[in-house]
């Protein structure tokens, strides 16, 4: 228990901060005792609305700050820099001759069959990046030396052309990073006030144009992360908050607030991650093996899929316009939440997003000055919302000026209030089923063996409607699905990400060479969980990316330590994976091993959620609500404070709650199970 007195209180805190909320998930150890909040952002001060929730925290919980023990943030701040395009000024300094290689890319066009499509603006522009005297050959000897004269002339450059940070990406460091390393002390020298990052120290693996830009991300975010968490310690500080700030990472894990002021890029995608970390704890907790998952929450929806209680991980997620090229959660986002703005086009035709209302001013209902229609609003006006307050009692809604904002486009399309509210729903749903169709495509899932998981604030209201259409029977909501994201950074083990580029064939000759690199491996893995204050057992995964002679690119296979004794067994080991990939092996082809990966873990908590005693009863509504599902219907209205494990409920209903509201759309059935779940059973599905 840390060291604290088994009389004392231990108090656990996870954090994450949306588009519209910033959520609280406070866990008392020694009791069991957990404690929920939602604070609404302010945009026009970041992190204030971390002190106004501690502050509720303390008051309406009792919970004294100098009892936090650990204390986990997830922010958007490094993904809305890139969005936003808000990020640091840079010069890049590479090989002669390869100036270019950020416009070339992988000479791929984002959409290839659009004949209006286009490839998004470099972060760093042609003209800020410097070609200088150097160059290693594809083994890592040198063939050209760095002529420390050209590398001072392209930093006067950089520096004369106002750059705040410089990167230094050279051919072939991932076998070398010499060159690489003496230009960022060169730097350093001439420029004391300019940062620099050298792409073998963010991610040395193969492939320039790949590990230039997981280097890029990381010093276009660094300034903006630095302040903020600058400012996060420094608000910690003065509510007394001992516990040191621990940050979640884009691999579901979470690193020292220390380790995130170097490694940006890490916490691009944290609070994704975070919120499918929750949703596996859940899953266990509940027993369930196979899940989809759906965060709604103000300005987008965040699907993955949960096998076998984990997360699926891979590379290449999306930054917006630009590939993460380091291990992340595998999340697939559509710009569709809550706080979407509907319009109608030119053309007359109705659309949702992806622009968003925000926080400030928010979906009209909220009454903060929104005038667009949003999702939200065409929920509340056709009566699924609006019959309680909502966030914690922080949000009134009014139902009028909901009716007010989707008016303005019933007109434009001559249709009613109540035809045009509906329709905006349908449209939100269907991009949310394409998106999800598209991820079951791509995994090679068969959908109807999955339960959905829907939480954030609008997942609990459209998830079972989004289940419904894609053929889903079970919809598994849980006590708190708002704050399911602040629930997994509490619950988040410490993880860090580590790789060795071997590019070499599989033979027995390449065995002592994968024994010595795993074990360099390990030893920079160790090292890492011991800077984070880590001294417990660590478990260790190691996998491989590697591919038969000829293929372009590599897949993922999971190793075990004792398999690097055997070549053999390593091939075995590929020829499977790649047989459940693509139905195909070719045991007598020649393979290659590109990448070495070690993850490495330290367990973090893992409280327990004590099973409750189940007797089946009938709910008691609190009251009936008038519902427009194409013609109004009463619809009764549940408490889920009044639910206990157990009771019973058939569709339609709706089921509100301090942070969300859950809707039961009809011909649906549900219980409350022995955690405090709501689980629905859809039995008109659309694939029945």
């Amino acid at each position: 228990m840390d060291g604290i007195s088994p009389h004392r209180e231990d108090w656990k805190i996870g954090v994450d901060i949306g588009g519209t909320f910033m959520d609280f998930c406070a866990l008392e150890v020694n009791s069991g005792r957990l404690a929920t909040l939602k604070v609404l952002t302010t945009p026009d001060d970041p992190g204030a609305e971390l002190t106004t929730g501690l502050s509720l925290l303390e008051e309406r919980d009792q919970l004294l700050p100098e009892t936090v023990t650990r204390f986990v943030h997830g922010t958007t701040v490094g993904i809305n820099t890139v969005l936003q395009r808000k990020g640091a000024k840079l010069a890049m300094i590479t090989n002669a001759g390869f100036e270019d290689v950020l416009e070339l890319a992988r000479l791929r066009m984002p959409e290839m069959y659009s004949l209006f499509c286009h490839r998004a603006a470099p972060l760093i522009s042609r003209d800020h990046i410097f070609g200088v005297t150097a160059r290693l050959n594809a083994q890592g000897e040198e063939t050209t030396a760095l002529e420390e004269g050209s590398v001072a002339e392209a930093i006067q450059k950089a520096l004369l052309a106002g750059a705040e940070g410089i990167i230094v990406s050279f051919l072939h460091s991932w076998r070398n990073d010499a060159h690489e390393r003496r230009v960022k002390d060169m730097i350093l020298d001439m420029a004391p006030g300019v940062f620099a990052f050298t792409s073998s120290e963010v991610w040395p693996v193969i492939r320039e144009y790949e590990r230039g830009c997981t280097a890029i991300m990381n010093g276009y975010v660094h300034p903006r992360v630095v302040g903020y968490l600058d400012a996060l310690e420094t608000r910690l500080a003065s509510k007394n908050i001992p516990a040191k700030a621990l940050l979640t990472k884009s691999n579901g894990g979470v690193m020292s607030a220390g380790d995130g002021r170097e490694n940006c890029v890490s916490m691009l995608l944290s609070g994704s991650a975070s919120g499918v970390t929750g949703a596996a704890w859940l899953a266990r907790q509940a027993g369930e093996d196979r899940i989809l998952t759906l965060d709604i929450g103000g300005t987008s929806a965040d699907i993955a899929l949960i096998i076998d209680g984990a997360a699926n991980f891979g590379t290449g997620e999306m930054i917006g316009d630009f590939p993460l090229y380091i291990p992340s959660v595998s999340v697939s986002s559509i710009a569709i939440g809550g706080g979407s703005i509907a319009s109608v086009d030119d053309h007359g035709v109705l659309r949702v997003g992806p622009g968003s209302a925000g926080s400030t001013p928010g979906p009209a209902c909220y009454g903060r000055g929104g005038t667009e229609a949003t999702v939200t609003d065409a929920m509340a006006v056709c009566g699924w919302l609006g019959h309680s307050d909502l966030a914690y009692g922080q949000l009134r809604m009014d139902r009028d000026l909901a009716l007010q904002a989707v008016a303005v486009l019933a007109a434009q399309l001559e249709r009613s209030t109540e035809e045009t509210a509906q329709a905006i729903l349908n449209i939100a749903l269907s991009e949310m089923f394409v998106e999800v169709e598209k991820l079951a495509s791509r995994e090679g899932v068969d959908l109807r063996e999955f339960t959905l998981l829907p939480f954030g604030g609008g997942g609990p209201m459209l998830g079972a409607f989004l289940a419904r259409d894609l053929g889903m029977t079970r919809v598994l909501a849980p006590r708190r699905p708002g704050v399911v994201s602040a629930l997994g950074g509490l619950v988040a083990d410490l993880r860090g990400d580590f790789i060795r580029t071997v590019f070499a064939g599989l033979d027995d000759t390449l065995v002592p060479v994968l024994q010595a690199q795993f074990t360099e491996l390990a030893q920079e893995g160790r090292a890492w969980l011991s800077r984070q204050g880590h001294d417990g057992p660590a478990e260790l995964q190691l996998t491989a990316d590697m591919r038969y002679s000829g293929q372009s690119f590599e897949i993922e296979v999971t190793l075990k330590p004792e398999w690097l004794e055997s070549a053999h067994d390593i091939a075995d080991a590929f020829h499977k994976t790649h047989a459940r990939i693509y139905d195909f092996a070719d045991p007598e082809g020649l393979i290659e091993v590109v990448n070495l990966r070690l993850a490495i873990v330290g367990a973090g908590p893992n409280p327990e959620i004590p099973a409750q005693t189940v007797s089946a009863s009938t709910a008691e509504s609190e009251k009936t609500v008038l519902v427009y599902t194409g013609s109004y219907h009463d619809v009764p209205l549940y408490r889920r404070e009044t639910l206990s494990p157990g009771t019973q409920l058939r569709g339609p209903a709706i089921v509100s709650q301090e942070d969300t509201t859950l809707i039961i759309p009809q011909e649906c059935t549900a219980e409350v199970d022995f955690a405090s779940n709501i689980v629905v059973h859809i039995e008109g599905s659309a694939h029945d």
